[in-house]
This record gives C-alpha cells, sequence and structure tokens, in this order.
C-alpha cells in the first residue's frame, strides 16, 4: 500500500502517524499542504491531528481550502482511502468528505486521556481487523471534538451503518456517543481518537497498530 501522509501548517502529529504506517507495511511519502498533487499511484491519503493554520476561523476550514485540498477531493472521488484522524477528521467535514460537524466539547475542556471504544461497524476497510461490538482503548487529545449532526443525518448514519465508533461511557458530548463516521461508500473514515499514539507496547497500548494492519492487509488483499 502506498499511504500519502498530508503535513499542514500547525499539524504535530503526522511524523506520528507516518511511523505508524510504515511500521505496520505501508510506503510513506510526506505531502506538504501547498501541494497541489498526490504522489501517483497513492492508496490511502492520511490526515493528521494538530492545529491546521492555528485552527482559525474554523477548526480544519482553512485546510480544506489548501493548494492540496482538490487532490484529496479527487482522490475520495476516484474511491482512494482517505483517513482523518482528530484535526483530520474536522477537515474532512469540513472538505465535505464526510457529514456533521466538530464543536467545541461539552463544558469547553480540553480532553487528553485514553478512552474506551466501540467498534460498531467493521465492513470496512479501516477496521478489518475488529468484529462489531468488539472493544478497544486509543488516546484522544482534542478541544473541538463533540461530533453534532441533524436528526435526519444522523438517522442516515444509523441506517446506512455508518457509524465507525462510539465512546463508551461517553467523552465530550458527541451525538450519540460518535466517535468516528464513514463517507457513503466506505472508503472514509474520520474519527477523533488518536490510534497512531497507541502503535507500540511503549505507548501503552497497540489497539492502533492493530488498526493499521487491518487496514493495510484489507487494502492489499481487496
Amino acid at each position: 500500500m502506498k499511504a500519502a501522509v498530508v503535513t499542514f501548517p500547525g499539524s504535530n502529529c503526522d511524523r506520528d502517524l507516518a511511523v505508524a504506517l510504515a511500521q505496520a507495511g505501508a510506503q510513506v511519502t510526506r505531502v506538504w499542504h501547498k501541494d497541489d498533487a498526490l504522489p501517483q499511484g497513492t492508496d490511502l491519503v492520511a490526515l493528521p491531528g494538530g492545529f491546521s493554520y492555528g485552527d482559525y476561523l474554523r477548526c480544519g476550514a482553512i485546510a480544506a481550502r489548501s493548494p492540496v485540498a482538490g487532490a484529496i477531493r479527487a482522490h475520495a472521488a476516484r474511491g482512494g482511502l482517505v483517513l482523518g484522524i482528530c484535526n483530520g477528521f474536522q477537515v474532512l467535514t469540513e472538505l465535505g468528505l464526510l457529514p456533521g460537524a466538530l464543536m467545541r466539547n461539552a463544558g469547553l475542556t480540553f480532553l487528553c486521556r485514553d478512552v474506551d471504544l466501540r467498534i460498531e461497524a467493521a465492513d470496512n476497510p479501516f477496521l478489518a481487523a475488529f468484529a462489531p461490538g468488539e472493544e478497544l482503548s486509543l488516546p484522544v487529545a482534542h478541544h473541538d471534538g463533540n461530533y453534532q449532526i441533524d436528526a435526519e443525518g444522523l438517522a442516515r448514519l444509523q441506517g446506512q451503518g455508518r457509524i465507525a465508533l462510539t465512546y463508551r461511557g461517553g467523552c465530550n458530548g458527541s451525538v450519540a456517543d460518535i466517535a468516528g463516521v464513514l463517507s457513503e461508500n466506505r472508503r472514509v473514515l474520520g474519527l477523533m481518537p488518536h490510534p497512531e499514539r497507541a502503535a507500540e507496547p511503549a505507548h501503552g497500548g497497540s489497539d492502533g497498530a492493530r488498526l493499521f494492519r487491518g487496514l493495510i492487509d484489507a487494502a492489499v488483499a481487496a
């Protein structure tokens, strides 16, 4: 698998994400926000966490209008895989590749801790290593991770099985405890927790490594 990890001004998890993908077996290329094209043969575009463009205007809003944004949209339109983690999830909603919005956390508090999660949808390349209902633990580190969508949109996500992950016991006020959502074709995933921060035992957990390995195995087998 060929993965492209995009770096925006203010990204702070891009190297961690590139390392985690490489350790899982991906061939990783780093892409700068001013690039207007992706490397040839890219299978996966990965958008990291951080504070792109300082989170000015809205989290992810400026990143969604950067030179590389058109290439990301075109990749998704071709059916390419796109993964957005934390700020990357915010960017995906601003790009219009995922519905809903990420708002300030309930209580207006920055959260930085491990959270328990439940797999809601495993019929996608990103969570192919897991079974529906299985639980895992990943870190979160965000101030604007409160996922919100209107009642009609929520019903659509639920009816189409596009809620990928939920928080066990709540986390940040997200509607229906949503921690991650999928696109209609299940080729785009946005999630607030950080699998790249749980990618080896030294991190205190390796559920993230399992996610990345499963993603790469599923992509190679497709």
